[in-house]
């Protein structure tokens, strides 16, 4: 087919402005900090599950705790009421009674202490690791939201990048007969549409022609639209071409 020189040249704005687009749309499709974020989903979920985990134990330790510490104060109760009793008596059999069953339950009440102590350090224990993996989850929500929020707002500026680019393009596409267009169009799907052939070489490939099709090239009328035999984009003829 035939177009103008300056249709031809106009292909390379076309060209230009169509890779511009298809980068807005990828940028709004998946934006750069989508697969860091579908890692921060997996991480968090499981830091989640972590951090149940974590608070079953601490509550466990806790409920023991409360355990230990109603036994100790039925035992120490107990200790005072005996030690009245014993203050009391005036019996020696009962003294001596009341004496071993005090000997006892001070053994018995020194053995949950100790034991209530044990729970105590591994409730501290139990409480910083909770702690610990809460500051974990907290940092992974954090990156996850600023990840979030930057994503939103380059989706936000890629859609309106994207649209002045069809903008201006449909502005630029007036000026090129619709038989061009629809040629560059085919060839668009397989290629760059419409590239410079910059020295013999097809800047849609980056592929130095033959010295035979650069020949063939080099004899066609300058209206005639001529293409890569490579890459099958129509080929844009200036003075750079290196065909004179």
């Amino acid at each position: 087919m035939n177009a103008s020189p300056e249709n031809q040249r106009t292909l390379l704005d076309i060209a230009d402005l169509d890779r511009r687009i298809a980068q807005a749309e990828r940028a709004r499709t998946k934006p750069s900090q989508a697969g860091r974020i579908t890692e921060l989903v997996a991480i968090r979920q499981e830091q989640l599950r972590e951090l149940t985990a974590l608070a079953g134990t601490r509550d466990d330790v806790r409920t023991e705790l409360k355990r230990l510490e109603s036994d100790v104060a039925v035992v120490e109760a107990r200790r005072n009421r005996d030690a009245e009793r014993l203050a009391a008596s005036t019996n020696s059999k009962d003294a001596q009674a009341l004496e071993h069953e005090l000997a006892s339950l001070a053994r018995r009440q020194s053995d949950l202490e100790d034991a209530e102590l044990d729970v105590m350090g591994r409730l501290e224990e139990a409480e910083a690791a909770l702690a610990a993996q809460q500051a974990l989850l907290d940092a992974t929500t954090a990156e996850g939201s600023a990840l979030t929020a930057q994503a939103k707002a380059d989706v936000a500026a890629a859609t309106d990048l994207g649209a002045q680019l069809s903008r201006d393009r449909a502005a630029v596409a007036e000026g090129v007969s619709p038989e061009l267009l629809a040629e560059y169009a085919r060839r668009a799907v397989n290629s760059a549409g419409a590239a410079l052939l910059t020295r013999g070489t097809c800047e849609g490939c980056r592929i130095l022609l033959p010295s035979t099709d650069l020949n063939d090239i080099r004899r066609a009328a300058d209206d005639l639209v001529v293409s890569c035999p490579e890459c099958g984009c129509i080929l844009v003829r200036t003075e750079e071409s290196g065909l004179a």
